[in-house]
């Protein structure tokens, strides 16, 4: 057995002919920034075809109006095929939570019940509104206390004539002036 006599195949499959693209027709090629299909006339600008990789810091979270989550509600309640609310849904880029949720909010209450709510921490309350409140209970608990001091001084007084002790008289209002 001589090698040269042996011819050794090749492993590796023959690559196939590339597959007839129709214009417009997208490709992996096309994706990968590869070379455009000999079909096109004009080639798309790259620029314009590859999508900024950049994931954004912080997402935005989306915030739906009363009014489009009514018309969102009004669209799937209208839906009579099987697999339109899907479609829907798809279309518009919402999940069925939502319209379980739009639907809980529209039993609560129309427009007070889609109207979408204000998230985060609650505004504090007016710094003059605080010190008044501060106030008036400061003042009750004030007057709580002379209350009880005048109890106990006209105990004091009641006692003090049982026992025959003469207490001596507070000086006036008139004579401090």
């Amino acid at each position: 057995m001589h090698q040269s006599n042996l011819k050794k195949k090749d492993p590796r499959p023959a690559a196939p002919a590339a597959p007839q693209r129709r214009k417009g027709e997208r490709s992996e090629p096309d994706r990968s920034g590869g070379a455009a299909g000999a079909g096109d006339a004009s080639p798309a600008p790259q620029a314009a075809a590859i999508p900024d990789p950049e994931v954004p810091a912080t997402p935005k979270r989306r915030r739906f109006t009363a009014e489009y989550k009514r018309s969102i509600l009004e669209q799937a309640e209208a839906c009579r095929e099987e697999g339109a609310i899907g479609a829907l849904l798809r279309r518009e880029g919402l999940y069925s939570s939502h319209l379980s949720t739009w639907r809980r909010q529209r039993q609560q209450g129309e427009l007070e019940g889609l109207t979408p709510k204000k998230r985060g921490r609650k505004p504090t309350a007016d710094p003059l509104a605080e010190e008044i409140r501060r106030l008036r209970a400061e003042n009750a608990r004030l007057t709580r206390q002379l209350q009880k001091a005048e109890t106990i001084i006209d105990v004091q007084k009641k006692v003090s004539t049982l026992l025959g002790i003469s207490l001596p008289e507070p000086p006036s209002d008139e004579e401090n002036s």
